[in-house]
């Protein structure tokens, strides 16, 4: 299932109903308004937290602000996407400040995705300009040191883990920090129940010893209502500055996310949304707000790409679209670019739900399918016939069919999609002249 799809799913049905109805009424938002009521229960937000947010939404929608605007639909969603990121809302950014080096120390359950995203956190760190040490005080499980090892060498980054016992090997590797010159050590520490005395204890212990700048939970986005308990609990110990969602990817609730933040008042800094080291994003209320209520997260799929993709690759590209030209190189070059964005569902995923205007639903498996043998099919060609592709005889079809494990059909449709676009690219200039200043005289 995809991300926050139970949720999302249901609220998108709610808003359709309204906007069959043209004018709204009172009792129209109070029917609305139950329907979104349940789908919160449903997708495990704390009550609490649906009652407050019900409440806010109601002394909204009931009043001048929807009864008077334009589109009394549209304005509905307004409200609620607003009080929904009111509700997410940290009301401050992530930022890592004090005297070097800087101590984050990373707590939850054992299973919760602690040591991978203590990684996934160097890198980010290591990419913004920090020298990152990676601590392994985890010793309760005898594989985790090893791994974490394994996963700093990945990204470039020492990893320790000297010491009888969580304390001393937490203090030696602050230690060597301060030697080394490194800015920012991460304590992945052993998993633990926030009712293990025993354990919760050595957790104070380290907090006592080294005043950590963050102490942050790593927490399952998928557990659902128990999360909030787990968050509270260690939390009541700790005195936690944040909390990060893994396998947000996987959650097609999305329940635990808007609850913990509320019911905690925790900030959530971080969110894991895939398996690599680096599938983690810095928490932004508003496209998790967007995600939820169906409306996509274009801006957050623009930066990705910006990220993703290679400015020469992005220069030449732009070059060819504004001569009018297109080749089949560019074709190979541009679908090796999409792919940098990560799974084709999570890309589909950023686009707004049909109901809300965006494409109609697609199958992610089989745009992947068609992806993959339009690239095998590229590939296939000679460098000479993706540069001259009215070269290609039934003959050499057939060939790059064997090779690509396709249909000759398939070929003849990706060269009429291809002739279809180098059509409009040749348009293009003569369409934009005079419109664009400095580019096409």
């Amino acid at each position: 299932m995809a991300m926050f799809e139970v949720l999302s799913s249901r609220l998108q049905s709610v808003f359709q109903q309204l906007r069959r109805r043209g004018r709204l009424s009172e009792a129209d938002v109070e029917q609305a308004l139950r329907q979104v009521r349940l789908a919160l229960l449903e997708a495990d937000v704390n009550f609490r937290v649906v009652n407050d947010l019900l409440e806010r939404i109601r002394v909204r929608c009931v009043g001048a602000e929807v009864s008077r605007a334009f589109n009394p639909s549209q304005q509905v969603l307004t409200v609620v996407y607003e009080e929904l990121v009111r509700t997410l809302d940290p009301r401050s950014r992530w930022s890592l400040t004090g005297p070097k080096p800087r101590v984050i120390v990373l707590v939850g359950l054992q299973g919760s995705g602690k040591t991978t995203t203590a990684a996934k956190l160097a890198r980010r760190l290591l990419l913004e300009g920090e020298r990152v040490l990676l601590v392994a005080a985890d010793i309760q499980r005898p594989a985790a040191a090893a791994q974490l090892r394994l996963l700093a060498e990945r990204i470039g980054v020492p990893a320790v883990s000297q010491g009888a016992s969580a304390l001393e090997i937490c203090r030696a590797a602050v230690e060597r920090a301060r030697r080394e010159g490194d800015s920012v050590v991460i304590l992945d520490t052993a998993g633990r129940m926030q009712i293990n005395q025993e354990l919760m204890d050595e957790l104070r212990e380290i907090k006592a010893s080294l005043q950590p700048t963050e102490s942050l939970l790593v927490a399952d986005a998928m557990m659902g209502q128990e999360a909030v308990n787990i968050a509270q609990g260690f939390h009541s110990v700790l005195g936690l500055t944040g909390i990060i969602l893994t396998k947000v990817d996987g959650d097609a609730r999305g329940g635990a996310a808007v609850s913990m933040r509320a019911v905690t008042e925790v900030p959530i800094r971080w969110v894991g949304v895939g398996e690599g080291v680096e599938a983690l994003e810095e928490f932004d209320p508003e496209r998790f707000a967007s995600r939820i209520l169906g409306m996509g997260d274009i801006r957050g799929l623009m930066e990705k790409a910006e990220r993703a993709f290679d400015l020469q690759d992005k220069e030449r590209t732009a070059q060819s679209l504004m001569a009018g030209q297109l080749t089949l190189e560019d074709m190979v070059s541009q679908l090796r670019q999409v792919r940098k964005l990560g799974p084709i569902s999570a890309v589909l995923e950023s686009l707004p739900a049909p109901s809300l205007g965006g494409l109609p639903r697609i199958n992610p498996d089989e745009v992947d399918r068609r992806m993959r043998a339009m690239e095998a099919i590229l590939l296939s060609m000679t460098a000479e016939e993706r540069r001259s592709p009215e070269i290609l005889n039934a003959s050499r079809k057939r060939r790059i069919a064997s090779g690509s494990g396709t249909q000759v059909q398939e070929i003849n449709q990706l060269l009429r999609q291809f002739r279809e676009a180098q059509k409009a690219m040749r348009n293009l200039p003569r369409l934009t002249r005079g419109r664009l200043p400095g580019i096409f005289g």
